[in-house]
């Protein structure tokens, strides 16, 4: 059984926070895009894709042996996605928090390097270890039974927004950038409001463990 829509509605509303939060794999899809087209940033974006499948299926698995095995753990997954959520809303709001249209200076790579490293990078992303591991076991209803499909259709629900979101700022890496080096305030703003909805959202959750 999948998880209920509710659930699907505030999972996507976190998982589209989260994309929206400065992270590796933004920075490097724009960086891609802006110094060597936004081709080459689409290319590196379906190498991240290929990573965040990589860490869906593990995660589901390994969630699923791990609520039958260790309830208690179960729990511990649940404070530690709060906590998460709590840390990357610090993130973006802490003083000289940097927006991730800054581009960094890449060599000029070809299409099968783009993709690689589009793939190492999720890989070694903590961010989107920790979203796996310890965030999308909050949304997991184990008296609903089918823990392995509540997973998958969760972890394809944040590839689908991901991937949506970013492969929209590769596009328009350019654009985006020149407006924000120009108006400042803009990314500011941005910082903030997904601060305080992440920080809102870990607030709420760990409020619902202590009732």
């Amino acid at each position: 059984m999948f998880p209920a829509p509710l659930t699907f509605l505030t999972f996507g509303l976190i998982a589209l926070g989260m994309v929206l939060t400065p992270g590796p794999n933004m920075i490097y899809v724009i960086s891609r895009s802006i110094t060597q087209g936004r081709n080459a940033g689409l290319i590196s974006l379906g190498g991240v894709a290929l990573g965040f499948v990589v860490y869906m299926l593990c995660a589901a698995l390994g969630i699923t042996a791990l609520v039958m095995a260790v309830p208690y753990a179960y729990t511990a997954l649940k404070l530690a996605g709060a906590a998460y959520l709590a840390w990357l809303a610090w993130q973006a709001l802490k003083p000289g928090g940097q927006s991730p249209f800054v581009v960094k200076s890449l060599p000029v790579d070809g299409p099968p390097k783009l993709f690689f490293m589009g793939f190492l990078t999720n890989l070694l992303n903590p961010k989107i270890a920790v979203l796996y591991l310890s965030l999308l076991p909050q949304f997991i209803d184990q008296h609903r039974g089918h823990i392995l499909a509540q997973s998958l259709s969760l972890g394809a629900t944040q590839i689908v927004l991901s991937l949506t979101v970013n492969g929209m700022v590769a596009v328009a890496a350019g654009s985006i950038a020149s407006f924000l080096a120009t108006r400042p305030t803009w990314a500011k703003v941005q910082r903030w409001l997904m601060g305080c909805v992440l920080g809102g959202l870990a607030v709420r959750m760990v409020a619902d463990r202590a009732r």
